[in-house]
């Protein structure tokens, strides 16, 4: 005679208990401060004003994390920006460092490898590869007509975001510094470009997530390097995004030594 096996708990039974489980496991770890957990974004990053001039931001930002900085900016919804124009922030691509190079061409320059010059020029590259950030693959370049904007230079904080964001408050030396400050600038895939158009955080993301913690704490340090605010959504996404990566650092001006 084979032995009887034991009785299985009916699947509702084990249902039941598993709820309650997580009810009791749950309530011990509100109870206890260990959930929701809130990442330690440690001391906010000291802010000072800077000299006023073309190629200085508004604010020196101190060292620090940016779920940190983050928390140090303003918070409300867009003004309407119906009178927008890409002019408010000056000629594009300035020598605002006054290196001798327009601002495009730095950044090309900066972010390039393999990179080769047009012939009697210091300033103007000719090719080179580009490590893409948004997208993670690597993108050829070559100036010329029809083949240029396959790579493009992304204003991280879009001009129409920072214009509705609190830019517009700023004095036109000031829009054209933001414009042109190396921080708010990456060298990426024109595709990639194309689809951000002047989205935030809250409705375009880099499709590469492990950049998304670099872009997001980008856009927080210029947002508070030229006081700028952020919207709800906007800071929502963000701290999504560095709950992720809690000590990930904010940056300087490109301008800042």
């Amino acid at each position: 005679m084979r032995p009887l096996r034991p009785a299985r708990p009916p699947l509702a039974a084990v249902a039941l208990l598993l709820v309650l489980v997580a009810v009791v496991l749950t309530g011990w770890l509100h109870t206890s401060g260990r959930w929701p957990f809130t990442p330690d974004a440690g001391p906010p990053p000291s802010l000072a004003s800077s000299p006023p001039g073309l190629g200085q931001p508004v604010i020196v930002v101190g060292t620090g994390t940016a779920l940190a900085l983050l928390n140090t900016l303003v918070v409300k919804g867009k003004s309407p920006g119906n009178d927008y124009q890409r002019s408010a922030f000056g000629e594009a691509w300035l020598d605002a460092d006054a290196n001798g190079c327009d601002t495009r061409n730095d950044i090309l320059r900066r972010d390039m490898s393999n990179s080769a010059f047009t012939a009697g020029s210091g300033c103007l590259l000719a090719s080179g590869t580009l490590a893409e950030p948004y997208t993670g693959s690597d993108v050829s370049f070559q100036r010329g007509k029809d083949s240029s904007e396959a790579v493009q230079i992304d204003h991280v904080v879009a001009l129409g975001n920072a214009w509705k964001t609190g830019a517009a408050a700023l004095t036109p030396v000031q829009r054209q510094s933001l414009a042109n400050d190396p921080l708010n600038l990456l060298a990426v895939d024109g595709q990639a470009n194309q689809d951000k158009s002047d989205g935030d955080a809250a409705t375009w993301l880099p499709p590469s997530k492990k950049f998304r913690c670099h872009y997001v704490a980008r856009q927080i340090s210029v947002k508070a390097a030229y006081q700028l605010w952020v919207t709800p959504a906007e800071k929502a996404a963000m701290q999504r995004v560095l709950g992720l990566c809690p000590q990930q650092k904010s940056l300087p001006s490109g301008y800042l030594p």
